[in-house]
């Protein structure tokens, strides 16, 4: 084996590629299926986003309460008596003091009351119900919005599985260049012990092969990197070594226009803003009717007057009735709380509109974008393929003499150029894509 690729090979093992993360050298293959379906447990964001919903659940439930009769069970006990009056400390027949007989004397008695009363609303001018209505609103908001979290938690997921996949061709291609730049040092080296090459040229080859050495390694540095970002955003706890498992291909059809305005009606964060505009509307309504009467059934049953010493003489009382309250006058809360709920109301009405035309005016960026960005790939892919070509030309030019070093090496840094200039093209057409779906309202609940 030729010294210098035995030093390529001590240096990759000595840059810290393996093991990675000071941990077992044993990597963890991931596809993309399989980091959808575990963020969607373990991502933390969603978590939160759930709990919104199960609150505005829970409140729904609580408004809708009020709908439905109330029971209540009230139970009490006392024991009452007097004291003796003497206050002689003369002692009594049996040897105890007049204290002690003051303690121990009088009479002593007690009762019990038991009472189960119920109140069913009647009538409130429909404020509950409206109150039932917003909550449900509320709910499909929070629901949209837990659908926006979701989006967003997908495309930061695919863009750190993206950035794993390119780190991981990017070390294939620093080792090439390594090789490649150790090959051109060589000859540039035979050529200036025969005279044939000065010394800034061989100075020149030496740099070439440090840069590439030094990018082999901050690739290297970039791969642990991009794992740890992508086993954060699965949830993780504990960091091992990780490798994505894909191709640079997108599934995504760029022939045909998509309708627009049908994505920005089907778009999570549009459709939660219009959620919060229709519970704001109801809450107009709850504050208009906090000015009607309110009329309650009540009834109750019960005894309060339960003696100790004869359970059986008494007897249960009830009662049932209506019962109506109007407001009056309530220091001009309530004329406030309506212009105040008729305020938000237009305010939700105007966050609407301008959701919608940042979704489509994002949706065109996006799909643009995706499109000059998979127009791109095959252009780098031309520009990959001639420089190439061009350099493997040009080697053999300057083998042979009829080519001097500066422009050698101007092509050789061309190839180079090019191979990164390929992958980056590459990974962003994924992440494009990424966009686009995230700008479509794509949820993890999405393969692709």
């Amino acid at each position: 084996m030729p010294l210098t690729r035995l030093f390529v090979i001590l240096f990759i093992l000595a840059s810290g590629l393996i093991p990675l993360h000071g941990k077992s050298a044993e990597v963890e293959t991931l596809t993309w299926e399989e980091c959808l379906l575990e963020a969607a447990s373990g991502n933390p964001d969603l978590r939160i986003s759930d709990e919104s919903v199960r609150q505005a659940e829970a409140q729904r439930k609580i408004d809708r309460a009020d709908l439905l009769p109330s029971f209540s069970f009230e139970a009490g006990g006392r024991r009452y008596g007097t004291i003796a009056g003497s206050s002689s400390q003369t002692a009594s027949e049996d040897g105890s003091s007049g204290v002690d007989k003051a303690k121990t004397g009088g009479d002593d008695d007690g009762s019990l009351s038991l009472s189960l009363s119920a109140s069913q609303l009647l009538y409130d001018g429909g404020k509950t119900r409206s109150q039932v209505k917003s909550a449900d609103q509320t709910v499909k908001a929070e629901q949209y919005a837990a659908a926006v979290v979701s989006s967003e938690t997908r495309f930061a997921l695919r863009s750190a599985f993206i950035e794993l996949l390119k780190a991981q061709e990017q070390i294939g291609i620093a080792r090439e260049i390594v090789e490649r730049r150790s090959q051109n040092l060589r000859l540039i080296g035979l050529r200036y012990q025969a005279g044939r090459e000065h010394l800034g040229s061989l100075s020149k080859a030496r740099a070439d092969e440090a840069r590439a050495k030094f990018d082999l390694q901050s690739a290297v540095r970039s791969l642990e990197t991009a794992q740890l970002r992508l086993e954060t955003l699965l949830g993780r706890r504990t960091f091992f070594p990780v490798k994505a498992t894909g191709s640079f291909v997108i599934n995504t059809p760029v022939s045909t226009r998509p309708d627009f305005d049908a994505l920005v009606s089907s778009h999570p964060s549009f459709r939660e803003v219009a959620a919060r505009k229709e519970a704001s509307r109801y809450s107009v309504e709850v504050a208009r009717n906090q000015f009607m009467p309110k009329v309650s059934l009540t009834s109750s049953l019960g005894n309060s007057s339960f003696d100790y010493s004869d359970l059986d003489e008494d007897g249960l009382d009830w009662q049932a009735g209506i019962v109506i309250s109007v407001p009056i006058y309530q220091g001009g809360a309530g004329s406030a709380g309506v212009a105040k709920a008729r305020s938000v109301m237009y305010q939700h009405d105007a966050r609407e509109k301008s959701t919608r035309l940042s979704l489509i005016r994002n949706l065109e960026e996006r799909w643009n974008s995706m499109k000059d960005a998979v127009d791109n790939v095959s252009v780098q892919k031309q520009y990959l393929d001639a420089a190439a070509e061009r350099s493997r030309i040009a080697e053999a030019q300057y083998s042979t003499g009829l080519l001097s070093f500066n422009e050698w090496i101007i092509l050789e840094d061309a190839v180079v150029s090019a191979k990164m200039s390929y992958l980056n093209a590459r990974a962003d057409m994924l992440t494009e894509e990424a966009r686009w779906i995230q700008a479509k309202g794509g949820t993890l609940e999405q393969s692709r």
